[in-house]
């Protein structure tokens, strides 16, 4: 028989991403961060290659990549709002960690796997800053997906790519619920 945990249940039924730009100081400093970092790599890693590792962006950071952003923006001739809404990420940000998943060699570990892993990392970071109470979002855009941004901003090795940003703080604000997915138009029950 299994033995129920229902708060976590409870809490995974009605955890809700709270939106970046309503998250404030203070963020966490490294001692509350350092839980919440520490439960998000308890993910799933089939071979155990750890094919992610995190970048915790402080204030200097953040305002540098906000500076980087306006330029790659405008470099790539994105227009005004494409620029400054990839500025903004960071500018606006409390604190950011950057989930960098890093693409291992192996025989018997596929690469889209690897990138699943890293993407558990971005949830399970995400859902351990809420559970620790904090204001947290996941966002890429393109300054997460650009070569050019992110080899500049993280000098990323061609094995490595950024997963997602996850940015913590104070939340000023409860967002609203929003529709969840309707179950019954996208599971299948097989029995035979």
């Amino acid at each position: 028989m299994p033995t129920p945990n229902p708060a976590a249940l409870e809490f995974l039924l009605t955890r809700r991403s709270r939106p970046s730009k309503t998250l404030r100081q203070p963020a966490p400093d490294r001692a509350a961060l350092m839980p919440i970092l520490t439960a998000a790599t308890r993910t799933p890693d089939h071979g155990k290659l750890e094919p992610w590792r995190l970048i915790v962006l402080e204030r200097a950071a953040l305002d540098r990549l906000a500076g980087l952003a306006t330029r790659q923006g405008e470099k790539l001739g994105f227009d005004h709002d494409q620029t400054e809404k990839g500025r903004r990420q960071f500018a606006d940000s409390p604190l950011c960690v950057a989930v960098i998943e890093v693409q291992r060699a192996s025989d018997k570990v596929p690469v889209i796997e690897q990138s699943y892993s890293a993407g558990a990392v971005c949830l399970a970071l995400l859902n351990a800053a809420l559970a620790a109470g904090w204001g947290a979002n996941w966002l890429s855009g393109w300054v997460g997906h650009d070569r050019g941004f992110v080899t500049a901003a993280f000098d990323l090795a061609e094995n490595e790519r950024v997963a997602g940003f996850i940015h913590l703080g104070t939340e000023t604000s409860e967002p609203p619920e929003r529709p969840r997915p309707d179950l019954d138009a996208i599971v299948t029950w097989v029995s035979t």
